[in-house]
């Protein structure tokens, strides 16, 4: 088949720019640990050695992570001082970690990624999974810091108020669920803003749950607690509120957690699912939204469900159709679409 040099170069121009932010990638988690955005965000602009100063850490080091970083558009360069700087916008994607837009969080689980590629190559040939706790260490710490900002921005302001009724239960004293609750994000918002509410988090991983623990200590709520317990069999019934953030597709017997879920609602209570936005057909997600949790999907989600019992795999694109038939063979009579944004979808169930 013949060639077309045009189409050619614009695959390569691609290549091109998809190796670069490869390439910066673990930059961005050496930028966050060590301080570097922060730095230039409260002090810019500075020189490299104003910078490696601030920061402790060695110029000529600094000096070529500034050169990526600008030729990456994350920080500026003014030609006539060498000195380096970051707009607003830039400081909101990277040096504010309460931004709603700061992305750094999803760095570290693209490093963890390419840390467990091996495990995740292997899969691929036998049809195993990989275990959520099988993965490297710094996948945890990602997914908090990933969607902590999102969650902060949405959960309280909207998200909550979107769903039937649920927000005047938290006022007066409702009892929650937090299940796949993970380092305990979503449960700390919540326990934070309604007081006089008692929340619960559960998640079978026990050294994330260790984690959600000592932040609930160091925030000193004392109307919230975090346990080790699967999705299938998390103790306590009667729930006003049970949530399950970005997790439901990871499980391996989605329809199993959901029913157990049914089953600990009060008989007026509200199952809420927060999951990735994704459209039905797989055609309309082929965009840099798709792309990226597709990405995530093949390396994390998927291995995940499937090295579980039922290993029924959604994938983080299974998109409300999907999402609505496994609630509604978990026997919920009610279902719906209550809030969107461009990296989540809300959905309510009830019985």
């Amino acid at each position: 088949m013949a060639i077309d040099e045009t189409k050619l170069n614009e695959l390569l121009g691609k290549m091109v720019n998809d190796m670069g932010a490869a390439a910066v990638a673990p930059l961005v988690v050496l930028g966050d640990k060590l301080g570097l955005y922060r730095a230039l965000a409260a002090d810019g602009p500075l020189s490299t050695e104003e910078l490696a100063d601030k920061t402790g850490t060695t110029e000529r080091y600094v000096r070529e992570w500034c050169a990526a970083q600008a030729g990456s558009g994350y920080i500026d360069l003014d030609p006539k001082t060498g000195k380096f700087c970051m707009t607003p916008e830039q400081q909101a994607v990277f040096a504010d970690s309460d931004s709603p837009t700061c992305m750094t969080g999803g760095y570290y689980s693209i490093s963890s990624m390419f840390i467990d590629e091996p495990k995740i190559t292997h899969a691929f040939q036998t049809g195993e999974g990989v275990a959520w706790g099988d993965h490297s260490a710094c996948l945890f710490c990602g997914v908090e810091k990933f969607f902590r900002p999102g969650y902060m921005a949405s959960l309280v302001a909207e998200w909550l108020p979107a769903l039937d009724g649920v927000v005047e239960k938290l006022e007066r004293g409702a009892k929650v669920a937090d299940v796949g609750c993970g380092h305990g994000a979503s449960t700390l918002i919540m326990a934070e803003a309604f007081p006089r509410s008692t929340f619960v988090g559960f998640d079978f991983h026990e050294p994330s749950v260790q984690h959600a623990n000592a932040l609930a200590k160091e925030a000193g709520l004392k109307n919230v607690r975090f346990e080790v317990a699967a999705a299938k069999h998390f103790p306590g019934a009667g729930y006003d509120l049970v949530a399950l953030f970005d997790c439901l597709h990871d499980m391996g017997d989605p329809v199993g957690a959901a029913a157990h879920a049914r089953q600990a609602l009060a008989p007026d209570g509200t199952l809420m699912l927060v999951e990735p936005f994704a459209h039905d057909e797989l055609a309309d997600n082929l965009n840099p939204v798709g792309r990226m949790f597709y990405s995530f999907s093949t390396m994390i989600c998927t291995p995940a469900s499937t090295s579980q019992e039922v290993g029924l795999a959604l994938g983080a694109q299974a998109g409300e159709k999907r999402l609505r038939e496994v609630v509604e063979a978990a026997g919920f009579s009610k279902f719906r679409r209550a809030n969107a944004t461009a990296f989540d979808m809300l959905l309510e169930a009830r019985l």
